[in-house]
């Protein structure tokens, strides 16, 4: 459903406008509400609310005694936000999201399919570099026969 890279602006309150092509359809899936939330990676993660509430379950299902899913929770669970497009297609990022992710003016918005992940500018060029280094090793196990 999303996909494509889009390059924005955070503006002086710490908002960014979604791009049009996206809005109706943010709008017809969760009524303009989003979750931002953080990504270990250091970008951050954009849901339709709807499309959040299975992962939060999953990621809450898991031990808090257990370390790497205590971890997971800290982060996925401790970072999210939840807000709302405004009338101009904007939504806002909170300062600590920000801050994780060291967004600054440029960031640019990935469509992930069910999401968006929003990147710095600096975070992804590190991302497209790194692709590029893979080379032929860029295939995950078990798309070893992925052609396009």
């Amino acid at each position: 459903m999303f996909q494509g890279a889009a390059a924005l602006n955070v503006d002086a309150k710490g908002r960014v406008a979604i791009p049009t092509r996206h809005r109706d359809a943010l709008s017809a899936i969760a009524d303009g509400h989003l979750v931002l939330t953080a990504h270990p990676h250091r970008c951050l993660l954009v849901y339709p609310a709807p499309a959040w509430e299975p992962i939060k379950e999953k990621v809450l299902a898991g031990s808090s005694l257990e370390q790497k899913a205590a971890i997971l929770k800290r982060l996925l669970v401790g970072f999210a936000r939840e807000e709302t497009l405004d009338s101009a297609g904007r939504v806002l990022i909170s300062q600590e999201l920000r801050s994780f992710a060291q967004l600054e003016k440029k960031v640019w918005l990935v469509g992930q399919g069910s999401h968006f992940e929003l990147w710095s500018d600096a975070g992804w060029a590190a991302q497209q570099e790194a692709m590029l280094a893979l080379g032929a090793d860029l295939l995950p196990p078990g798309m070893e026969d992925f052609s396009l």
